[in-house]
């Protein structure tokens, strides 16, 4: 596997859904999973896989003891295979800036350079690929598919591009052609494609021009609470409700949508705050425009959380809110159902199609996404069956479950 983010140091939902999955499948008896990221931190879970860091990768050999890197490498490729590898390595990317061991530098972010990471990481994938036994390759999102290709035409060995998003989600139609032009290059050249909703494989296969028998729906799910985060109690010290909304504040989340309902709710009701967790290009905008709504008494920006930070503001929610234009899936409503909270979705998300104890409204419907978060403020008993009902069903999205689907599709492509 091809990833770009692995908890807990993540800035998105493409690293909690790469934990999920990848944990989920590890309980299958036969499954070893080698996940490939930019720049490992040391202190992620590896328990149930491995992981690898494009920047311990050497690339370009420098000053090295070959006997004693040929006895490490050598236990993954045959000495023919090893010094063809080490001259055309040598020979061919040399040009690259690494350092005293051969190695490129990640950010292990998303910097102004990113079209050279991801470039490099392509190049490192190559050799990753020559260097382990392994039967399919599994590219996360767009980032990756360049290093999913490489490795593909090194081995010979199918691969599977999993899209979490594309270019028409993220930028709300304004697509950047280099990005789409490594995302259909990615789909072109995979054996299948994974989307996370119908909604996103509608999209790969109208917008990417992919065969739909090419393209599976694999629904994302959730981690179970652990208990430490179970003892998470509510840190609210008021009486009011709380209404959040928790991730990136850009446009593909509609935060502008969230501010101009609480600010009718407002009209109706002063015994709420609102809560916007999270950052992003938008949250200044967001800052103005609850001042310009005459609520930045009863609006609260936190910056961005993770971790227990997460859980802790959920649970001191009453209300929680995910107003997205366009979202693949949409993992942090399903993770604010498992804390028993209240939540309203927009129709225009990935996990409406797997929910049905949450509330859905378009998302440009201020005056419909108001009236729920009023009516789930104001009524107890509604609030309560939304809380129940919604933790009995989203306990039974696992991704266990999901792991065995992308096994029966690794296996088709085997064949």
């Amino acid at each position: 596997m091809f990833g770009w983010e692995f908890p807990p140091h993540i800035l998105g939902g493409l690293g909690t859904a790469s934990y999920g999955l990848t944990k989920g499948m590890a309980k299958q008896d036969d499954m070893e999973i080698t996940f490939v990221m930019p720049k490992p931190r040391g202190d992620e879970d590896k328990s149930f896989l491995r992981l690898l860091g494009t920047c311990n990768t050497p690339v370009v050999w420098k000053d090295v003891n070959w006997d004693y890197v040929n006895q490490r490498i050598g236990k993954y490729m045959d000495a023919q295979e090893y010094f063809h590898l080490r001259d055309h390595l040598y020979a061919d990317f040399s040009f690259l800036h690494t350092n005293d061991l051969g190695c490129i530098d990640f950010s292990g972010r998303y910097p102004e350079n990113l079209l050279e990471e991801i470039n490099n990481y392509s190049i490192v994938a190559g050799v990753i690929a020559r260097s382990y036994d392994f039967d399919v390759i599994h590219s996360h999102d767009w980032l990756t598919y360049p290093a999913g290709i490489h490795a593909k035409y090194s081995t010979g060995k199918p691969l599977v591009v999993h899209v979490h998003a594309t270019d028409f989600d993220r930028s709300r139609g304004k697509v950047n052609p280099q990005v789409y032009g490594i995302e259909k290059d990615g789909m072109d050249h995979a054996d299948h494609i994974i989307t996370v909703s119908n909604l996103t494989r509608n999209t790969v296969i109208e917008k990417y021009h992919q065969d739909p028998k090419k393209v599976t729906t694999v629904h994302n799910a959730v981690e179970p609470l652990s208990p430490e985060v179970e003892a998470i109690t509510s840190l609210k010290g008021t009486k009011d409700k709380v209404v959040t909304f928790l991730g990136r504040i850009t446009m593909q989340k509609g935060p502008e949508y969230f501010v101009e309902a609480a600010a009718k709710v407002l009209q109706k009701s002063k015994n709420v705050h609102f809560v916007m967790a999270g950052n992003g290009d938008m949250m200044n905008q967001m800052i103005r425009l609850a001042a310009q709504r005459g609520i930045s008494d009863r609006f609260h920006f936190t910056g961005f959380m993770k971790g227990k930070q997460v859980y802790e503001v959920l649970k001191s929610s009453d209300v929680y809110v995910m107003p997205s234009v366009s979202e693949p899936f949409g993992i942090s409503p399903l993770e604010a159902m498992q804390c028993g909270v209240p939540t309203i979705i927009s129709k225009q998300s990935g996990c409406s199609e797997i929910l049905d104890k949450a509330i859905k409204t378009d998302y440009w419907d201020i005056e419909a996404m108001a009236d729920a978060m009023y009516s789930i403020i104001t009524y107890p008993s509604m609030a309560e069956y939304l809380k129940e009902e919604g933790k009995k069903e989203v306990d039974e999205i696992k991704w266990e479950y999901a792991g065995w689907k992308i096994r029966n599709i690794y296996e088709s492509v085997i064949q």
